[in-house]
């Protein structure tokens, strides 16, 4: 259903870094660079970060994005390289069963404050 998702940010140096650590675990990379944006996948721009083009920046209430992990350890990792990386704990790995049986997943906060997450739906 979705192509692409892009969040606002306030510095691409700091995103970039930011999220350059914590997709890693997740077997995403920077796939493109712009002079205002940076983009993250697999193989093709899934996920970007981008300067506004006027004003300034500000996440969403309510607003989060996901990313899908192959293992539980891939979360746990992706939670742990993202708090290295300045983000706040939005929630620490583990199953939550209200979302699904073998729902595994993990919350943080961004530099920007948008509210990320990497989510497993293996069983352990």
């Amino acid at each position: 259903m979705i192509d692409h998702l892009s969040v606002g940010i306030a510095d691409l140096d700091v995103s970039t870094r930011f999220y350059d650590a914590a997709l890693a675990p997740l077997g995403f990379r920077r796939v493109y660079n712009l002079e205002s944006a940076a983009a993250y996948g697999r193989e093709f721009p899934a996920f970007w970060v981008n300067l506004p083009l006027e004003g300034a920046p500000s996440a969403g209430n309510g607003f989060h994005v996901c990313f899908q992990a192959r293992t539980r350890a891939a979360v746990e990792a992706f939670h742990a390289a993202a708090l290295r990386a300045g983000a706040t704990d939005a929630g620490e790995p583990g199953l939550r069963p209200e979302y699904g049986e073998t729902y595994y997943g993990a919350f943080a906060y961004d530099p920007d404050g948008h509210k990320i997450e990497a989510v497993c739906y293996a069983p352990e």
